[in-house]
């Protein structure tokens, strides 16, 4: 009989990508989403979709107890939901703390532990590390978290510890791909001639191309749970120059701008955008705590427990994951 899976934040960027790969593991899929989730890349006619209202607890469980009741429990579950910006800090630790700690002492209260439930964290919640040194975070390293998200995130990998359940929690490096928006952005700027990067001191960014994370997250998953947390990234950092080169060699731009910008004026544009954000009541993906993170200076860690434990290996150089993404903007009519 297959593995019955649960995948929340389903309908996001990175979601849709775990449920197609947890489709071509022949796990039986389900897809945790709200009534009003865009579904446009979640068609595949095997996909079990479920709805869960995280900000009703009655309701959520309520749904998950029938759903067992109906269906048995889920052998593995996916946290993938979670916000990265928001108009109101609050958010970040209702979201990303408030909604895992809610969905695990449900599924306790109804009898459902899953054999493995994997956190979707980030990189952030390790804060600076070494900008003299450039030392890579190593997964023995003790988190400080000097952003609101990061803290989030880092409460939740603390409150999973002890939750008393089996475990696995991912903490991923800046991911891209088809669909996703943010580098999409910065693609589209060096498209119109002009690359903006912050800061005059060097800096080593990592990247995880979305399908090698999805791979990655269903590998671990047929291991069975570690009880532990793992770095996610390509094995290679890149400066901001080479990441323009690549992406201008793709665009086939042949003169690009760079354009870097001076901390204290991205401090301030951060400032005004969250205070627009809060005028117009949407969030916005500049704001002082999108600051730190433009800010920092080195992005890389070991990836080796990964590769020990499970098999990590991401497939796809920046080269090539960029190659594929930018494809896919313009068949899309993006770019």
């Amino acid at each position: 009989m297959a593995k019955r899976i649960l995948i929340t934040g389903a309908g996001g960027f990175i979601g849709g990508y775990l449920v197609e790969e947890a489709l071509n593991h022949g796990f039986e899929t389900w897809a945790a989403v709200r009534r009003s989730t865009n579904r446009q890349f979640l068609t595949d006619p095997r996909i079990n979709f479920i709805e869960l209202d995280f900000n009703n607890e009655d309701a959520l469980l309520t749904t998950l107890k029938s759903h067992t009741e109906e269906h048995g429990k889920w052998d593995m579950v996916v946290h993938n939901l979670g916000a990265t910006k928001a108009t109101n800090y609050t958010d970040f630790e209702r979201v990303n703390y408030g909604y895992m700690r809610l969905l695990i002492e449900t599924l306790k209260q109804i009898d459902a532990v899953p054999e493995t439930f994997l956190l979707m964290s980030s990189l952030s919640v390790m804060g600076p590390g070494d900008e003299t040194g450039y030392t890579p975070f190593k997964i023995t390293d003790i988190p400080q978290p000097n952003t609101r998200y990061g803290v989030s995130k880092l409460k939740a990998e603390t409150y999973l510890l002890t939750a008393g359940i089996p475990y696995t929690i991912f903490r991923c490096t800046g991911v891209y791909g088809p669909h996703e928006r943010d580098y999409f952005m910065m693609m589209k700027s060096i498209k119109c001639g002009f690359d903006f990067s912050v800061g005059f001191k060097k800096q080593m960014l990592t990247f995880i191309y979305v399908k090698d994370l999805a791979r990655a997250v269903m590998n671990s998953l047929e291991v069975g749970a570690m009880n532990k947390a793992y770095f996610i990234s390509e094995n290679k950092s890149y400066t901001q120059k080479q990441f323009r080169s690549i992406v201008a060699k793709e665009l086939c731009k042949k003169f690009v701008i760079p354009v870097v910008c001076p901390l204290w004026i991205v401090n301030a544009v951060c400032h005004v955008a969250e205070w627009w954000g809060k005028v117009t009541l949407k969030a916005s993906t500049l704001n002082p705590d999108k600051f730190h993170i433009l800010k920092q200076r080195n992005w890389q860690c070991d990836t080796h427990d990964a590769q020990r434990d499970f098999g990590f290996e991401a497939r796809y150089s920046l080269q090539e994951g960029v190659h594929e993404a930018i494809e896919w903007y313009r068949q899309a009519g993006w770019l």
